[in-house]
């Protein structure tokens, strides 16, 4: 935590954030919660102006996901709702990252 400035702890069961924040900025410590909500998919796709298979290709999500999330079949593992957040929050650096091409490896 020290090195990185960050770390991030998995509290499972947790009575007052509020009072656990209070205790860690007491020590200089700052917490922030990290939603772990249901993330409405398709008015992400619909805030973007994609389709389905657009979001799909952009991202590089299965297409097949991205209707079972919007039908409600189905609901985004954890990775899948940190990956969509980000999208959510910044998609076009996503998108940028996502199909940045790495540099060659010098010498070669």
């Amino acid at each position: 935590m020290l090195e990185h400035k960050r770390a991030f702890v998995l509290v499972p069961k947790l009575e007052s954030f509020e009072a656990l924040a209070a205790e860690l900025a007491a020590c200089g410590v700052r917490a922030t919660r990290v939603p772990d909500t249901d993330i409405d998919v398709k008015a992400m796709r619909e805030r973007l102006d994609l389709t389905q298979e657009q979001f799909a290709l952009h991202y590089g999500l299965d297409l097949d996901a991205v209707r079972n999330w919007e039908h409600g079949r189905r609901k985004p593992d954890t990775a899948a709702r940190s990956y969509l957040r980000a999208i959510y929050n910044d998609p076009a650096a996503v998108e940028a990252a996502l199909w940045l091409q790495p540099e060659p490896p010098s010498g070669r």
